[in-house]
């Protein structure tokens, strides 16, 4: 069993994280920023540390008195859809855990990143495919930027691994009854297009990260077995939420709206979503609690 430090242990997959990796027997130092939660955390069965990403030497100190042997790096900042904020926990974030993790002699880092970075092409991307450094959009450079810049960092430990996650769905996201993306339908925001996208639980993302304790040094997507344009997901989500499928527009599919590719999961690490398509997902995870 390992000593784990748990940055983002109240996030959306944190949460479920938390409780996998003491049940496992690993002894975890979990992260908050509020002093309400360390109790939460505390009842769990981690050791709770109330810090700030962004305050490097407080985060040392943190991550050096844990002294573990395996960081693992969940943290986003979306509750405000702060796209900015949410790059900037990547770019600065990482910076300082890295640092920490490393004046504290910890080898190894798990961290959380996305599949729909990938540049334009036929089908989708596997782990070799170029990131889309080069998106015609700002805010889509910015945001491939931010993630690349989050993993070479990651890449600075003896050990790392890159889980690079399809778009979350389940109880407390977005597409969770009363989430985000139910909104949009709601309010006919959402496109039913050629657009691809690949899926994943949060379940299934939350006991991936729990395998890749023990994953070679590598990238991996960790998405569902089904990509699928808006057109065809899109329709199924309605369904589920209890709203009005959107009409399909007939536009050519973006470039980079490929999906992902989990041969590599599967085939070579063993990993098997609970939730191999969207199909049952989506109805399955309609039913349980709401979006927090």
């Amino acid at each position: 069993m390992s000593r784990i430090f748990l940055a983002g242990a109240t996030g959306v997959v944190g949460r479920r994280l938390l409780p996998r990796l003491v049940a496992a027997g690993h002894e975890v130092t979990a992260l908050t920023r509020r002093t309400a939660d360390a109790e939460v955390l505390r009842s769990q069965g981690a050791r709770a540390v109330v810090g700030d990403v962004f305050d490097a030497d407080g985060l040392r100190d943190a991550v050096t008195t844990a002294a573990p042997e395996i960081v693992m790096h969940q943290l986003t900042d979306l509750a405000d859809l702060d796209f900015a904020a949410n790059g900037r926990i990547r770019r600065v974030g990482t910076r300082n855990l890295v640092d920490a993790a490393l004046a504290a002699g910890t080898r190894r880092i798990v961290v959380q990143s996305i599949a729909w970075v990938y540049e334009p092409g036929d089908g989708p991307a596997g782990e070799e495919t170029p990131l889309d450094l080069a998106a015609e959009s700002e805010s889509r450079r910015s945001m491939v930027d931010a993630v690349a810049t989050m993993e070479r960092i990651a890449g600075e430990l003896p050990e790392w691994v890159v889980l690079r996650y399809g778009a979350l769905y389940g109880p407390g996201t977005w597409f969770a009854p009363g989430g985000l993306r139910t909104t949009q339908l709601h309010e006919g925001s959402l496109v039913s297009n050629a657009d691809v996208s690949s899926f994943l639980h949060v379940e299934d993302a939350a006991a991936s990260a729990v395998e890749a304790l023990g994953w070679p040094t590598g990238v991996v997507n960790v998405v569902d077995d089904v990509p699928a344009a808006a057109s065809e997901w899109l329709p199924v989500f309605a369904r589920a939420v209890g709203a009005a499928a959107p009409e399909v527009v007939q536009t050519a599919r973006s470039g980079w709206a490929r999906g992902a590719d989990n041969t590599h999961a599967r085939k070579d690490l063993g990993w098997t979503p609970v939730y191999g398509s969207w199909r049952d997902g989506f109805t399955q995870a309609a039913a349980g609690p709401g979006c927090a």
